[in-house]
């Protein structure tokens, strides 16, 4: 039996905490934000919780991914929830994002918890070393971004 699989990427953004918090739970955003998303459909909203169906852009194969996933964010927590609803070859998908204040900016954590079906094309230990090698560079992608955003609005302050 395989061991479910677990990985952790932090990135801490120099920007102000609302502007992180707000670029990066804009759901509907996220194919202007994340390099991998093709588009986002928002299906369903209710008070902090989001129901979307994410594709990705297609692989070095040609195949496009898409699914739907579940969000609930918690603002004065810090945190975001978020699980696969169409799990595709995953048993489950969990995520777990967090943002702590730091004297940098802004301390941004994502948690994927997760096991995928024996039929998956990859098994457990293939999906993380995937995510560890993807997700921290899509995070600095990210951070490039908003850094950007925040820099041209203190900008815009000061003129």
């Amino acid at each position: 039996m395989t061991v479910p699989g677990r990985t952790e990427s932090s990135i801490v953004i120099d920007a102000p905490y609302d502007l992180v918090w707000e670029m990066t739970n804009d759901v509907a955003s996220w194919p202007e934000l994340f390099t991998e998303h093709e588009s986002v459909e928002i299906l369903h909203e209710e008070g902090d919780t989001v129901r979307f169906r994410l594709t990705k852009r297609p692989d070095e194969h040609g195949r496009v991914w898409s699914w739907v996933s579940e969000r609930t964010s918690d603002r004065a927590a810090g945190e975001v929830r978020a699980h696969r609803v169409e799990t595709g070859a995953f048993q489950y998908m969990n995520i777990h994002w967090t943002y702590e204040e730091v004297p940098e900016g802004v301390r941004m954590t994502w948690r994927h918890d997760f096991a995928l079906k024996p039929e998956a094309p990859v098994d457990d230990e293939q999906m993380s070393a995937n995510l560890r090698r993807n997700i921290p560079v899509e995070m600095g992608l990210i951070k490039d971004k908003v850094e950007a955003v925040a820099r041209d609005r203190a900008e815009e302050a000061v003129t």
